[in-house]
């Protein structure tokens, strides 16, 4: 819907999350503020992030253990050291870290509804580390829309 009179807003972020290996890492409230910093009252809220061996994901974040399941599903569809698998440079959890990711996804968008993030109520934003080693993940925060 249009709304006469609003002016069009965009605003770019670097987000910078500290794992400190393989799991989940919620970032939904740095989105938020992101979103309240640009003034949006109707648009999107774009996340990517700048890796092959980690992803974005929507999920609940009410309960921990649906993240835990998560994550044990993802081990059995790319196992570490599995002899499938030719590219090992990095270790044993490299190629299944980048089976990972492209399963999940490196970016996703939210819509901004009344000036909010508009998550369901038991759902969150996470980075998905699939390295067991801890990173320093790059993540694009992009909001536009009228305000």
């Amino acid at each position: 819907m249009n709304t006469p009179g609003a002016s069009w807003r965009q605003r770019q972020v670097q987000l910078e999350i500290a794992t400190r290996g393989r799991g989940t890492y919620e970032c939904t409230q740095r989105l938020r503020e992101a979103v309240r910093d640009a003034a949006v009252h109707t648009g999107l809220c774009h996340v990517f992030i700048h890796h092959t061996s980690a992803s974005l994901i929507i999920t609940e974040n009410a309960d921990p253990t649906v993240r835990a399941d998560l994550e044990r599903v993802a081990a059995r569809l790319a196992p570490d050291g599995d002899p499938i698998f030719a590219h090992d440079e990095e270790g044993p959890d490299d190629m299944p870290a980048h089976v990972r990711s492209v399963l999940t996804d490196v970016s996703l968008s939210v819509p901004i509804t009344a000036g909010e993030l508009g998550l369901g109520t038991w759902q969150g934003v996470f980075v998905w580390e699939h390295r067991a080693a801890p990173h320093r993940r790059r993540i694009t925060v992009t909001v536009q829309g009228t305000a």
